[in-house]
């Protein structure tokens, strides 16, 4: 069976920027197209305590108009995610995919991936959820434990997705960068864009090996690479020279595997995904 492009929508604005990222991304790798809606889950108000308050009878007519509410908010969900999907598929159409598939599961979103995340080539979610046009400085409520769950490269989308002309790699020559450097230089995703090779640090002659050495690996796989070491911090640097050069889309090593860096909040992949005005694809 062959791995998919999975794209999750909702219906936050970021969905057609899904949808876009998740077209142009599967007809890149020549890969096969699932849009997955799982549903939100209400918090249920807490039971009221009805015990005295009225009879019997009005307290069994009042729990059964209850649970009949239940029923049509599960049955309008249902719905709801349906016309979602047909919508996506739609789009996809007209952006070239033939067949794309629509899914509509219930039960956690962070659940549900791991199920699936054998079949997953390429995951992409949006930066934000349904409520971002009311809190849009925070992450999606799903995004980060999405992100540490899985095994999988993760493009990460902004609410505007065009395809990229140029690409930046950021390198600090760790076992996950080296792992990203492989990938990059073996998919098709990227293949004649030129890709920025950008390492944040103290300019050393070891820094300038290992640069030269990733430099390398990506030229014989026929990338252009323009590259360099800066000084500074790293959410700083990378978003100052993504604006200076025009790069359209970033790729990142995802967070670490330590318990300490586990914990960080405010580690660079975090950052970046709550600051980067562009598109963020995160390699494990």
């Amino acid at each position: 069976m062959r791995k998919l492009v999975l794209a999750c929508i909702d219906g936050s604005s970021y969905s057609p920027a899904v949808c876009d990222a998740a077209a142009w991304a599967a007809l890149r790798m020549e890969a096969p197209l699932a849009f997955l809606h799982v549903p939100h889950k209400e918090q249920d108000p807490p039971p009221a305590d009805l015990s005295g308050s009225i009879g019997l009878g009005a307290r069994e007519s009042l729990l059964e108009e209850l649970a009949a509410l239940d029923e049509k908010r599960g049955r309008l969900a249902q719905e709801r995610g349906r016309q979602l999907l047909a919508a996506a598929k739609t789009r996809a159409r007209s952006a070239g995919i033939v067949e794309p598939e629509g899914v509509q599961r219930h039960g956690g979103l962070v659940e549900t991936l791991t199920e699936r995340e054998e079949g997953i080539r390429l995951l992409v979610l949006g930066k934000r959820g349904e409520a971002a046009d009311v809190a849009s400085e925070h992450l999606g409520s799903h995004l980060e434990r999405v992100i540490r769950a899985l095994h999988r490269p993760i493009l990460v989308t902004t609410a505007e997705f065009h395809p990229p002309q140029r690409v930046m790699l950021a390198y600090d020559g760790s076992a996950t960068a080296r792992k990203a450097l492989e990938m990059v230089a073996a998919s098709p995703l990227f293949r004649g864009l030129p890709c920025h090779l950008v390492m944040v640090g103290a300019d050393t002659a070891e820094a300038r090996a290992e640069l030269a050495r990733a430099r390398q690996k990506l030229e014989m796989a026929r990338f252009e690479v323009p590259s360099a070491t800066l000084p500074g911090e790293a959410e700083n640097v990378l978003s100052r020279y993504q604006q200076e050069h025009g790069i359209d889309l970033m790729i990142m090593g995802a967070y670490g595997h330590s318990r300490i860096r586990h914990l960080l909040i405010g580690s660079t992949t975090t950052a970046m995904l709550r600051n980067s005005a562009i598109p963020l694809l995160l390699l494990r």
